[in-house]
């Protein structure tokens, strides 16, 4: 099963909007390499963010490629087609190199029983006492819930092999890397679940190199993480000590890790991270997207002038159409309407009180935390502005360019991949 294209052990995904920030987010990974530490650039865009900017997989590919060329940057890197499905799958084959599979709208779908039950029989190995070698405590797995949890996944592990089979006819084997996402979903998948959703992934012959399931807690976009971290930390864990096993136990890739979607900004959870992977020697792919997009903005607000009076009409523009911008995200968002600042305030900030609402630092009295998740849903507003914004980033780049690169490195790889 291994994949000719593997995937490094340390991976970051890096979501970059409007496809400016390529060259200041591979500074990043340039000066983690520096510090000794290889972390893989991957370019994820999803098709929602390309029918609501107006871009295409091509302008993707075109900005990796030429940020690539422009930092003489001669590691790995891919290009990520971002949660799709078999709908949207064939509009990424050309530019794409990396799949994020999507398939948690069938978790819970009424598997087909004649499927559940062969696969049951063909797992006994599940079924009883199972010591994982790196988890204190056995787990201890019945019938019935080897059952329960194929009911409830395999319609969509099965669907996840149909799209695998998909890409793989156009691609060909081993020229692309594979994601199974079931994140987006209403309950975390348990470390038992994980093991037997592996088990049901090695039957659909996909050579799966990341998988992201939904952890416990809440993982909104753009702000920290919101659970028990001791929980957390416990589960990640225990979710390596099971990829691991599956690896051993179903041939799947060596190169298979956890992916953390909603990754960004998700401090408090990064040295639980960096602990789990070191005592197990293993890897992890951190999934971010939108604080780059933020970082624009902050980078905007501290040129002043033109940048700061932008960012504020955005911020006006995304606080009146506020119920529309956050519907598709409703899950994944928590925002205090009485903690939303009106337009009219904002529009008497200097630019430091814009920087210090919208700067993801807990510790800044200024920090808005409704502010940021609004902004950063709001990315709708800027893609409607077309040439007007992507126009001033181009003249501001260098004050954007420090803040997108800080951001990554100091923030989000270095507490995650390097410890520190």
């Amino acid at each position: 099963m291994d994949s000719a294209l593997l995937l490094a052990k340390y991976s970051i995904g890096v979501g970059d909007r409007f496809s400016h920030q390529g060259k200041a987010q591979l500074h990043a990974c340039v000066l983690a390499a520096e510090r000794g530490v290889e972390v893989i650039p991957v370019w994820n865009k999803s098709n929602r963010e390309h029918t609501i900017i107006g871009s295409a997989p091509a302008s993707a590919r075109a900005a990796a490629d030429q940020a690539v060329k422009a930092l003489r940057w001669t590691k790995p890197y891919f290009v990520d087609a971002d949660h799709i499905n078999i709908k949207t799958v064939d509009k990424f084959i050309d530019a794409c190199d990396f799949y994020t599979i999507d398939v948690a709208d069938l978790i819970g779908q009424a598997s087909d029983a004649g499927a559940v039950e062969a696969f049951v029989k063909r797992h006994p190995e599940l079924v009883g006492e199972l010591r994982i070698p790196g988890v204190d405590q056995p787990f201890r797995i019945s019938t019935d819930a080897v059952v329960r949890v194929a009911g409830k996944y395999l319609a969509a592990v099965q669907e996840a092999g149909v799209i695998y089979r998909h890409i793989q006819q156009k691609k060909g084997k081993g020229q692309f890397i594979t994601e199974v996402s079931m994140d987006e979903t209403d309950s975390p998948q348990t470390p038992v679940e994980l093991l037997i959703i592996l088990a049901a992934v090695a039957d659909q012959g996909i050579a799966i190199q990341t998988i992201a399931p939904k952890f416990t807690g809440r993982f909104n976009k753009g702000v920290d993480y919101v659970g028990d971290l001791e929980k957390f930390s416990e589960e990640f864990s225990s979710d390596i000590a099971a990829i691991a096993f599956a690896i051993r136990q179903y041939g799947l890739p060596g190169s298979l890790k956890l992916s953390v979607h909603s990754g960004s900004d998700k401090f408090s959870i990064y040295a639980p991270i960096h602990r789990a992977i070191k005592k197990f020697d293993a890897g992890v792919h951190l999934k971010t997207a939108g604080t780059t997009w933020l970082e624009e903005l902050i980078g905007l607000a501290e040129a002043g002038g033109e940048g700061l009076d932008m960012a504020k009409e955005i911020y006006a523009e995304a606080y009146a159409h506020r119920a529309e911008l956050c519907a598709p995200y409703a899950t994944v968002i928590d925002i205090d309407p009485a903690k939303l600042p009106s337009p009219s305030a904002v529009a008497q900030w200097s630019s430091e009180q814009f920087v210090s609402a919208l700067r993801h630092n807990p510790k800044c009295p200024g920090y808005n935390n409704s502010l940021r998740q609004l902004l950063h849903v709001g990315f709708k507003v800027a893609a409607k502005m077309g040439t007007r914004y992507i126009d001033l980033l181009s003249v501001m780049e260098t004050t954007i360019a420090k803040n997108v690169t800080e951001n990554l490195f100091t923030r989000h790889i270095k507490p995650v991949f390097i410890g520190e």
